[in-house]
């Protein structure tokens, strides 16, 4: 293998994964109309490859053949070649993605189709080897093949061409019909609860992903109806994931997912957008449960985040690679000398028994710590010690083993900064803001927020997708808007700065103009304004993220509410009505749009507190409603004077919602009635535990 000395056109891009392939001997393209008019040109098929900078199988598929002088030669001769960052178009992949799935019955990165110039698809696939390998086709076999079909019989392949095209329309356009019901809130958790791993936690066999919204989505529906096998299965889980190898025990944070079913082996890589929404899951059962172990997780994965995956201006960056000097998890992994060696013998001996490193380890003869076989507390009944003993010994030693591992060569970090996953975590800063009163994770998600709103915005005030090394890109997609707006109101209740609201609002607004399809009701995945691709995709299923359409409509249920906006409320129905087939057909891959669905079917309910944000009695009864897992309520401030002024111009609601006799008032408003205003934190817990509301 061999690496070009002279760098392709990559070489002129941002995105850290196709300045990865930059000096790869295949004269890439990134996808651009150059490589669509030298193809029509040349008469050529498009070789395109999809993935992203941390994937290990997009690494090894390079190492293999990107980088190999025979496989070049092949694709430089017969094909034009475009490498496609999947995040930063995920309007790309998405497409393709489908077209793979329907073609192969599977999917996943790297992403290899080829195509027409025209973008019609009829070769789909994931990873190939160079040459054939464990009954794997490999591309010095493929690609002659199908350059061979492309000269000898272009009309039989332009015939394949059009009829992907007409099935992935077929199957991405349609809006199936269904009824909406309590029902179906019923029908996802026995799916559930057939799914669930008795034994260890999650649902399904290996791979297992963490999906924190199918969680919260049990949890939401605990609250509803009080079965107690909901909350089990939530938190079995939680305990599971963390106590496995899929947590990072040394460093904090979560691994993309687990390759078996007890947790103990992750796939190492990092994502944002994974440790923002278990962060918004582990606050959540904190808050549901009361349960310090849960906040606990929750503020090392933040710690994690705000440490290793903030930029100095305040956006958050997008992954972590699984690989260091080539080798998957080798920065995470130890041996019982190398403890022994930090820590000394006594200590040394004390943190391998706890988490299982042995000589013989777990992963490729190195160990991945975790708390598997025995939770912290068993070990220190075993160990006859005082659980609060044995954590401070527990804390010192990963202080110093993580000091250490800090010497070790880092995986690579792929720091271009998303709307969307950005919106993901400020939704999560400010969920756990309010839950554990730390104003300084409202002030980092604030600053975040800042940034997007400042760096990733067109004066014209059309939000882009993706900023990397001063350069902001990309008209932004739905979840982009969805996921940003999810956060800006999170952080609106955390912080109740009026402004945050406002932006959600004309976010919204500005979704609703380029997203909505005014015929079948539902956001698009790119804008009116966006590339056109051979059809329009919308996303409505959850997979590792869960959909902006999803999302958007838990947005528009709460900003009708908040504004008292009719319009907002129709969007909202529609926007439900438009995907109640498609989560009927199968819920439990629904589960964000159960959780929206679930708030719709609650009594609306709306917590206003009337008082100086700065008095002592106004920040108890917030504190006291923000700690509640009420995740059906509103929450709202009405200050004084001309601040109170602004806020009751966007909430008509809070206008006439005083504080009475100099002191915070709390008014609570349940199914379109107001209760008897409140004066102490006592009454209002007292009306809040005796309401159904909570």
């Amino acid at each position: 293998m061999t690496m070009n000395s002279k760098p392709n056109r990559l070489a002129k891009e941002k995105s850290p994964y196709l300045l990865q392939h930059a000096n790869n001997p295949v004269d890439w393209f990134p996808w651009s109309e150059e490589a669509f008019e030298t193809a029509k040109r040349e008469n050529k098929p498009i070789f395109l490859s999809i993935g992203y900078s941390t994937c290990h199988w997009c690494h090894v598929m390079e190492r293999e053949s990107f980088e190999d002088e025979e496989v070049a030669a092949l694709l430089n001769k017969d094909y034009v070649s475009i490498k496609v960052d999947r995040e930063e178009r995920p309007d790309v992949d998405h497409l393709y993605m489908s077209v793979c799935q329907a073609m192969t019955g599977q999917g996943g990165w790297p992403l290899t189709i080829i195509m027409t110039p025209e973008k019609k698809p009829f070769f789909a696939g994931t990873y190939f080897p160079k040459g054939r390998k464990l009954g794997r086709a490999g591309l010095m076999e493929i690609l002659p093949q199908i350059a061979g079909k492309w000269r000898d019989n272009p009309e039989r392949v332009l015939l394949i061409g059009d009829q992907v095209v007409e099935e992935t329309q077929k199957r991405l356009l349609g809006n199936l019909e269904g009824e909406l019901s309590k029902g179906l809130l019923e029908q996802a958790f026995r799916i559930y609860e057939k799914l669930y791993d008795r034994t260890y936690g999650g649902f399904g066999d290996a791979p297992k992903f963490p999906a924190s919204h199918n969680l919260s989505f049990l949890l939401r529906y605990w609250r509803r109806t009080g079965v107690a096998k909901a909350l089990e299965m939530v938190e079995k889980t939680l305990d599971a994931m963390h106590r496995g190898g899929m947590y990072d025990h040394i460093g904090f944070g979560f691994a993309r997912y687990s390759t078996d079913r007890q947790w103990l082996v992750p796939h190492f890589e990092k994502m944002l957008y994974d440790n923002a929404l278990l962060t918004m899951t582990y606050i959540e059962a904190y808050q549901a449960t009361g349960k310090q172990r849960y906040a606990d997780v929750a503020e090392q994965t933040i710690s994690y985040v705000l440490r290793d995956m903030t930029a100095a201006e305040g956006g958050f960056y997008s992954a972590e690679d699984a690989d260091s000097e080539g080798v998957e998890g080798k920065f995470y992994v130890w041996k019982p000398s190398e403890v022994m060696q930090v820590l000394g013998e006594e200590e040394g001996e004390l943190f391998c028994e706890v988490f299982h490193i042995t000589e013989e380890g777990n992963f490729e003869g190195n160990s991945i710590p975790n708390l598997i076989e025995r939770a912290l507390e068993d070990s220190a009944r075993l160990k006859q010690l005082e659980l609060g003993d044995l954590q401070v010994r527990i804390e010192s030693a990963r202080q110093k083993l993580f000091a250490h591992r800090e010497k070790r060569v880092h995986p690579h970090k792929d720091d271009k900064i998303l709307t969307s996953w950005n919106g993901l975590m400020i939704m999560a800063l400010a969920k756990a803001a309010k839950a554990l009163q730390k104003p300084e994770y409202a002030a980092a998600a604030r600053k975040a927020a800042d940034f997007i709103l400042t760096k990733l915005r067109r004066e014209d005030g059309r939000l882009l997708a993706r900023y990397r090394d001063g350069e902001a890109a990309y008209l932004a997609y739905a979840d982009d808007y969805a996921f940003l707006i999810w956060g800006l109101i999170e952080l609106y209740e955390a912080t109740f700065d009026i402004k945050l609201l406002k932006q959600a609002v004309q976010l919204n607004e500005d979704m609703l103009r380029l997203f909505w399809d005014e015929e079948h009701g539902g956001f698009y995945f790119y804008g009116q304004d966006g590339e056109q691709l051979f059809t329009r995709p919308k996303e409505i299923y959850d997979g590792a993220m869960p959909s902006g359409n999803s999302a958007a409509a838990l947005n528009l249920l709460k900003l009708s509410r908040y504004t008292y906006n009719a319009k907002l409320a129709q969007k909202a129905e529609e926007q439900l009505n438009a995907f109640a087939g498609s989560a009927q057909r199968y819920p439990s891959g629904h589960a964000l749009y159960l959780t929206a669905l679930d708030f719709s079917l609650t009594a609306p309910a709306e917590i206003v507190i009337a008082g100086d944000p700065g008095s002592e009695d106004t920040q108890e009864m917030i504190s006291a409603v923000q700690r509640m897992f009420i995740p059906e309520a509103l929450l709202m401030l009405h200050p004084k004077g001309e601040a109170g002024a602004q806020v009751s111009e966007l909430i008509p609601l809070v206008a006439d919602k005083l504080p009475l006799g100099g002191r915070a008032t709390a008014y609570v408003c349940e199914n379109f009635a107001c209760q008897s205003p409140v004066g102490t934190v006592e009454e209002l817990e007292e009306l809040l535990l005796g309401s159904s509301i909570e």
